[in-house]
């Protein structure tokens, strides 16, 4: 089947290269490139988004992960298509206050989100699921933290793993987070497209980890020592508010967004056994991706391999 990718203009499309694809040059933001990009197609998969933790500007990232979104699913009821796939995310669930799993069915609102990143991630799902109720063949997936190699900005996730090979993380903080193979995640989404049901959302994760383990498991792939010194939540957001402070006088991104500290409050571990009854979803473990992410970012960023 013939592949076509809208790629943002800014875009290093290098990255692109040995994939057979033809490319749209535009933004999701663009309501003329959305339609011309989506004319013809059978199948179209949203997985844009401005997925950051802190922008100076937090209108962006309703602009692109809201209005972006109900520009693709637009497009998509002009061109006709057969099914659309809109990429959500774990972060759209509250986290249970007890670190019990999430599951699809368990409850959230928009005052339930913390931050704007998770704030437009909901907003943009419920756009979702209003065009699925109107007619269009939307279903919805949902990964929680994907991990791998090839992660460039990086993604928060990344993050904590470069930071760790870098030496910037002395001390952990007791939450968690359900990992997941990037590549299981990929393979989600083909299986939404081909066996899922319009208007549902499905989880998909793997392995539910605290962040001490995770940490401990980049330890022993990468050689370095795991951090020994759990942070108590009170210290992590005064850290947190040090870094926003400083970072507002230097107008600069803080090296730890009160964001990501908000949402380490509480662990976001996931129940992902719908996606397994009903589409066929069996993750892998997380390690091998681990590996990966670790050998990918040592290389790319020519990190010294002690």
């Amino acid at each position: 089947m013939p592949l076509r990718l809208l790629v943002r203009p800014s875009s290093d499309r290098t990255r692109l290269s040995g994939i057979d694809a033809e490319v749209v040059v535009g933004t999701v933001c663009d309501t003329t490139v959305m339609r011309r990009a989506a004319q013809g197609c059978s199948v179209i998969y949203h997985v844009a988004a401005d997925y950051r933790l802190w922008a100076r500007n937090p209108d962006e990232l309703y602009s692109t992960n809201v209005d972006g979104t109900r520009n693709v699913l637009e497009a998509a009821r002009i061109a006709g298509v057969q099914r659309l796939v809109h990429t959500s995310s774990v972060g759209t669930i509250a986290p249970d206050p007890k670190g019990v799993p999430v599951t699809e069915r368990s409850p959230s609102s928009l005052e339930a989100m913390t931050g704007h990143y998770k704030r437009s991630k909901y907003l943009a799902e419920q756009e979702a699921m209003r065009y699925a109720r109107a007619g269009l063949p939307v279903t919805i997936v949902s990964p929680t933290a994907p991990v791998g190699e090839r992660d460039f900005r990086p993604t928060p996730t990344g993050r904590i793993i470069l930071d760790f090979l870098q030496g910037r993380m002395p001390a952990f903080v007791d939450t968690g987070l359900n990992l997941v193979d990037v590549k299981d995640v990929a393979r989600g989404h083909w299986l939404a497209a081909t066996a899922g049901r319009v208007g549902e959302r499905y989880l998909l994760g793997a392995e539910n980890l605290s962040l001490k383990a995770i940490l401990e498991a980049c330890a022993e792939i990468s050689g370095l020592p795991a951090p020994r010194l759990r942070l108590p939540y009170p210290a992590a957001w005064l850290a947190g508010a040090f870094s926003a402070g400083v970072a507002a006088i230097r107008r600069t991104a803080p090296s730890i967004p009160m964001e990501g500290v908000r949402m380490a409050r509480r662990p976001m571990y996931a129940d992902c056994d719908k996606a397994r009854r009903e589409i066929g979803y069996l993750p892998g473990p997380v390690r091998p991706a681990l590996q990966r992410a670790v050998a990918w970012f040592r290389e790319s960023l020519a990190l010294p391999d002690y």
